[in-house]
């Protein structure tokens, strides 16, 4: 434990099991939201190939998961965490551009 909350930079074993919390419920959520979101659109495992299905449904979930982390984050007192890790995350795929300042 003592290693990841030096790693995360966090200082309590309440701070871990809110972090992890809330990345189980924002996994969650957003596997939830994107169904209606593919119903809506047509696309469902009889109409299209289950295969393609699931590709699709995946890319939808990932920008779904993204925007709502912070929010999860901030709902559970661990906001600062996760829009440090948002940040960092983005910037790994090349999107850092979209938190620099002007």
């Amino acid at each position: 434990m003592e290693k990841l909350k030096k790693r995360w930079g966090i200082s309590s074993n309440i701070q871990i099991i809110l972090i992890v919390l809330v990345f189980a419920v924002n996994g969650s959520f957003a596997t939830w939201v994107a169904k209606p979101i593919t119903s809506f659109l047509g696309l469902t495992s009889s109409s299209i190939h289950p295969l393609f299905y699931w590709v699709l449904r995946i890319l939808l979930i990932f920008p779904i998961y993204q925007v709502t982390l912070p929010i999860t984050g901030f709902i559970f007192g661990q906001f600062k965490f996760f829009w440090s890790f948002e940040k960092k995350f983005l910037s790994r795929l090349g999107l850092g551009f979209l938190f620099k300042d002007k």
